[in-house]
């Protein structure tokens, strides 16, 4: 029984770690290395994670400054960026790609706190969908009494009401970096 609420704990806590990360993707307004994780660039042929061909920087709080390890791989960030749909306009100084990060308006501010909504519900679905799935593990278990399925069932429920709380936290705080100017 303690291996099914273990599994169960260990999994709901990767939804958690998930839901870190779309996090980070949402941008608050705030120029932040972490807006660009997502894109690949093409690096000889090689999809590649653009923080591993370059050296990326928050110049201040609406500017991102790329600076690729490769004079060659110039034009290919650019076009990267440009394919994210992030809504980001770079242009080159040099050897160095900026990114001005176009000023948030109440409107994509909203947006941004629908978007955040949303993944915050796909964190919680997974985390029912786990809990279910370690109900049915439980109740498959024949080694187990009733009353340990039902105590094992009680425990399940109370992490899945403590990684909820979690998911909804970790909204409240996102919300609040959206909607502060």
């Amino acid at each position: 029984m303690q291996e099914i609420i273990n599994h169960a704990d260990e999994q709901m806590q990767k939804s958690l770690v998930y839901l870190e990360n779309s996090f980070k993707k949402i941008r608050t307004g705030r120029a932040h290395p972490s807006i660009l994780d997502g894109i690949v660039v093409d690096y000889y042929g090689i999809p590649t994670p653009l923080n591993q061909v370059c050296n990326i920087l928050a110049e201040d709080s609406h500017t991102l400054s790329v600076t690729p390890w490769e004079k060659n791989l110039v034009p290919d960030i650019e076009k990267a960026i440009l394919k994210s749909n992030l809504g980001f306009n770079p242009f080159t100084q040099g050897e160095v790609i900026k990114l001005p990060l176009p000023m948030m308006t109440e409107e994509t501010r909203n947006q941004y706190v629908k978007q955040s909504r949303a993944e915050a519900e796909k964190a919680k679905v997974a985390v029912r969908n786990l809990r279910r799935s370690a109900n049915d593990a439980l109740k498959k278990d024949s080694t187990l009494s009733e009353d340990d399925r039902h105590k094992g069932s009680n425990k399940i429920q109370d992490i899945t009401d403590k990684f909820t709380a979690k998911i909804d936290a970790m909204l409240v705080k996102k919300e609040t970096e959206l909607m502060t100017i």
